[in-house]
């Protein structure tokens, strides 16, 4: 692509490289000269104009722009219409951002002029949400570049979408009666972002046996535990009710603040989440990462859970200032 200051004479059918102002309007940067425009800014006095011309074999920023966005998108993501060289990718309904980043790292190495730009790996998406936008910053690019960028990029972004349909939630009493309603809005709040039904939501004491037989009786396609006392041990009241009910327990703790109580097994071909007490509040917990995951079907276990750490120091919510630095 040839880009610099020409002649007005030989501007016409060139690319506007930078808005100008003329008598009574403007002329608007991206815009095809036409004889009349050269004949309005040869009135204001100008004798040259900067431009872009596409030579041979380029691709100009709209046409390639789709052409990059329709290679990278997977199932779920739809693609608004484009201008000015950008076009977004929207998630079609809710789930997960799933991002190949090395893909992602290869598309953006081809040509500095050829990007594309991510929420963060797995973040939740409500439907319609922008996943990604693609933006190719000059007016044209080589098509030897744009073809590489999309081989490079081919596939790398899609949606999750939900899996599970429907959830149980059991909640152990230990006397704090206001803890259970809220318990009980929050996750339904949680699960109807991913349009999960919360079939059932019961309260047993804390104690192992009658965990355990809600646990055996639990009908959803998910089971959470919110216990009334938080779990600080495998061994403690919710993974060895878990272990009563014939489950097992995969995983407990993980490195995320808020959110490191948290313990994750299996019963019945079921997974059981043991959801920390952080999981009464809306603020963001590395229980809803986990949450998240196992919903829309994406694999989930201790090595996933523990390699969390990196970014798993939360931002504290405005009604709780910072008490982990009060505390020390």
């Amino acid at each position: 692509m040839h880009f610099g200051s020409v002649p007005l004479d030989q501007a016409e059918g060139a690319i506007l490289a930078h808005s100008l102002p003329l008598a009574g309007g403007r002329l608007r940067k991206g815009k095809i000269l036409t004889a009349a425009d050269l004949q309005a800014l040869a009135a204001e006095g100008r004798a040259e104009v900067t431009v872009a011309r596409l030579e041979p074999g380029d691709v100009a920023e709209d046409a390639a722009a789709i052409a990059l966005a329709r290679a990278v998108a997977g199932p779920g993501l739809e693609l608004q219409a484009v201008g000015t060289g950008r076009l977004n990718l929207l998630a079609r309904g809710p789930g997960l951002a799933r991002i190949d980043a090395a893909r992602v790292d290869a598309l953006n190495a081809i040509d500095p002029a050829i990007t594309l730009a991510t929420v963060p790996r797995w973040q939740r998406m409500d439907a319609r949400g922008m996943v990604a936008t693609v933006k190719v910053i000059t007016y044209a690019v080589a098509g030897t570049a744009l073809r590489a960028a999309c081989a490079a990029g081919q596939g790398a972004l899609a949606l999750a979408a939900p899996v599970l349909a429907t959830a149980s939630l059991i909640q152990t009493d230990v006397g704090l009666e206001a803890h259970h309603d809220k318990g009980a809005e929050v996750t339904r709040a949680r699960l109807d972002r991913l349009g999960v039904r919360l079939l059932e939501a019961r309260v047993v004491p804390h104690r192992e046996s009658p965990l355990a037989a809600a646990l055996q009786a639990a009908r959803g396609d998910i089971v959470l535990i919110l216990t009334g006392s938080a779990t600080s041990d495998p061994r403690d009241t919710a993974p060895a009710a878990l272990v009563e009910a014939g489950g097992r327990l995969i995983h407990f703790g993980m490195p995320v603040d808020p959110g490191n109580l948290l313990f994750m097994g299996e019963l019945a071909g079921r997974t059981v989440l043991g959801l920390p007490g952080s999981s009464r509040s809306v603020a963001l917990s590395g229980a809803d990462w986990v949450l998240e995951r196992l919903v829309c079907g994406v694999a989930v276990g201790p090595a996933e859970i523990t390699a969390m750490g990196v970014g798993g120091l939360l931002k504290e919510i405005p009604s709780r200032p910072r008490p982990r630095l009060q505390r020390g």
